[in-house]
C-alpha cells in the first residue's frame, strides 16, 4: 500500500474528535466581558495604571480567542474538526461545544435524507428502451468518508443512485410474456433488493448507507409504449382463449362420457365429430348461439 492509500484510508477512519462543552467557556467569555467592560470604564474614568494600560490589550484578545472556537451542533448532527488540513476527529455531542480557534469546523447532517431520481430512459437486458425512477432514503454513517474521500458526497449520491438503476435496469427484462425470468415489472420485490444492495455498495467508498430503496416509476419509453400495449393485449388474448380452449375440451369429454355411461344415446363416430364440433363452438363462441329443435329423426 503506497503513502496515497495510507493518507486516504487514515482520512476515512471516523474517530471522535478532542472537543469540550461550550458552557464553561462561555462564562469564561462573559468574564472576559465583563474585564474588558471595566477595563474601559476605567480609562473614561482617566485611571491610567498599568492595569488598565495591559487590559485593554489583554481582555479583548482573550475575548476574541474564546468567542471563536463556539459552534453549535444540533440532534444528528456532527463536526468534522480539522487542523491545518488534518483531520482531527468528529464531534457528534450535540449542544454548545467549543475548541481551539485554529482547529477548523465542518458541519455534516447524519440526519436520513430522502432522495428521489428523475426519471432517465434506460435499456433492459433485452435493449427494450423504458423509463425509470427510484426513491432513496440515505444517512451518513461515516463523516471522514463523506468529506474526505469524494468531493461532493449529495452529488455523488445522485449520480451513483443514476447509475445503480442502469446496472440493474440491464440485468432483467422489462416483462417476460412466459414467465421464465425475473422482470423488472413483475418482481419488484426482488428486483428493489437488488437494487439497495447496488446502491449500498457504491455508496460505501462514501460512507453512506442506504435505509430504503424503491421504484417511483417504471414503464415503456413512448416510442414504444403502445407497441408493447397491444402486444400484451394480444397475449393476454391468446392466454385468455388458450384457458378457454382447455376448458371446453374438457367438459365435452365429461359430457360424451356421461352419455355412453347412461345410455342416454348410441353415437357412431361421425355423429360423435358432428357433436363435438357444436359443443366446441357453443363453449368457445363469443356470442350467444341460437338452439336449433330437430323435430325429426335422429337418423
Amino acid at each position: 500500500m503506497n503513502a496515497i492509500e495510507e493518507g486516504r484510508l487514515r482520512a476515512s477512519d471516523e474517530h471522535a474528535a478532542s472537543t469540550m462543552s461550550g458552557y464553561p467557556m462561555l462564562l469564561v467569555l462573559l468574564a472576559a466581558g465583563a474585564a474588558m467592560v471595566w477595563t474601559i470604564s476605567q480609562l473614561i474614568a482617566d485611571n491610567h495604571n498599568w492595569m488598565t494600560i495591559g487590559g485593554i490589550i489583554f481582555w479583548p484578545l482573550v475575548f476574541t480567542f474564546f468567542s471563536v472556537g463556539f459552534y453549535m451542533l444540533q440532534p444528528n448532527q456532527a463536526a468534522v474538526i480539522t487542523l491545518f488540513g488534518t483531520y482531527k476527529g468528529t464531534d457528534r455531542t450535540d449542544g454548545l461545544r467549543w475548541v481551539l480557534p485554529w482547529l477548523g469546523k465542518h458541519k455534516v447532517s447524519v440526519r436520513a435524507n430522502n432522495f428521489i431520481s428523475d426519471r432517465i430512459k434506460v435499456n433492459d437486458s433485452r435493449g427494450n428502451p423504458i423509463e425509470m425512477a427510484a426513491q432513496v432514503v440515505w444517512r451518513v454513517v461515516d463523516t471522514a468518508q463523506a468529506v474526505f474521500d469524494v468531493d461532493d458526497y449529495k452529488e455523488f449520491v445522485r449520480v451513483q443512485v443514476e447509475v445503480a438503476i442502469r446496472t440493474v435496469a440491464s440485468r432483467h427484462p422489462y416483462d417476460d410474456f412466459e414467465h421464465q425470468d425475473i422482470t423488472l415489472r413483475g418482481h419488484l420485490e426482488e428486483v428493489g433488493v437488488e437494487l439497495l444492495r447496488e446502491v449500498r455498495e457504491r455508496l460505501k467508498v462514501a460512507g453512506i448507507t442506504v435505509d430504503e430503496c424503491g421504484f417511483t416509476h417504471l414503464a415503456y419509453a413512448q416510442e414504444i409504449a403502445s407497441a408493447m400495449l397491444r402486444r400484451q393485449q394480444a397475449q393476454a388474448v391468446v392466454a385468455a382463449r388458450q384457458t378457454l380452449v382447455e376448458g371446453a375440451v374438457g367438459m365435452v369429454e365429461q359430457a360424451l362420457a356421461d352419455l355412453s355411461k347412461r345410455d342416454v344415446v348410441e353415437l357412431d363416430d361421425e355423429r360423435r365429430a358432428a357433436m363435438v364440433s357444436n359443443l366446441m363452438v357453443v363453449l368457445c363462441g363469443e356470442r350467444d348461439t341460437q338452439p336449433v329443435v330437430n323435430a325429426g329423426s335422429l337418423y
